[in-house]
């Protein structure tokens, strides 16, 4: 995916502003709004806190693209080996999200999303695959019977990943990811916690919050 430039940054004090600041896009410009009586320090602090998340947010969306395709792919080979063309599901979004932490996927078949913790980005290829189509797998099947192991026989080195995200969690770096089988640890459904909804927080040296806007990510 093509880096996102550095942006042009515009600050707009407001005296409506006593403790929020507030960042949104306008055009080729990311406009920052701030407490007219901010500190500048603080003021410095706030303003590269919201911008780099709006940078963060917005490159994470291209991310997310080529995740769904990769979704897509995935579904048709390993899913469509075991099901007609036509009962193959699609899911209606696919994204990364940071705040997954005790899990590293999860699906809600109700509504077709699948969600995948970012910390699976540095793992390899295989791992991810097995993951997604881990998740791919709970909109045919939500828990995990024989019947959704079945759909997974044709993905290539599943034992090894399984394995592998076994031996991570064993390794004390993350002890809640998946449990036993390598599986996820739960239903198919994310709980509340595990969606972003595109907002941002920032705190300044005097206590100032902040809120990166945007439009609400589905959940």
């Amino acid at each position: 995916m093509d880096a996102i430039p550095d942006p042009q940054v515009e600050i707009r004090r407001s005296a409506r502003r006593r403790r929020t600041g507030s960042a949104y896009r306008e055009g080729d410009r990311i406009v920052v709004l701030v407490p007219q009586r901010l500190s500048r320090a603080a003021e410095a602090e706030l303003v590269e806190t919201l911008v780099a998340r709006i940078v963060a947010r917005e490159r994470r969306r291209g991310d997310d693209a080529e995740l769904f395709e990769r979704a897509v792919r995935l579904a048709r080979r390993h899913l469509g080996a075991h099901l007609p063309a036509a009962h193959v599901p699609l899911p209606s979004s696919v994204r990364w999200v940071d705040t997954m932490q005790s899990r590293w996927g999860s699906c809600t078949p109700a509504d077709g999303t699948i969600r995948l913790s970012e910390r699976l980005q540095t793992m390899p290829d295989y791992v991810v695959d097995y993951v997604l189509t881990h998740e791919l797998a709970h909109l045919v099947v939500a828990e995990h019977s024989e019947r959704f192991w079945q759909l997974l026989t044709t993905v290539p080195h599943l034992e090894r990943a399984r394995g592998f995200l076994d031996g991570y969690a064993a390794a004390g770096r993350h002890g809640k990811g998946w449990h036993g089988k390598g599986e996820p640890d739960g239903s198919a459904d994310a709980d509340g916690t595990a969606a972003t909804d595109g907002s941002a927080e920032a705190r300044g040296a005097d206590g100032a919050a902040g809120t990166a806007g945007g439009d609400r990510t589905p959940g």
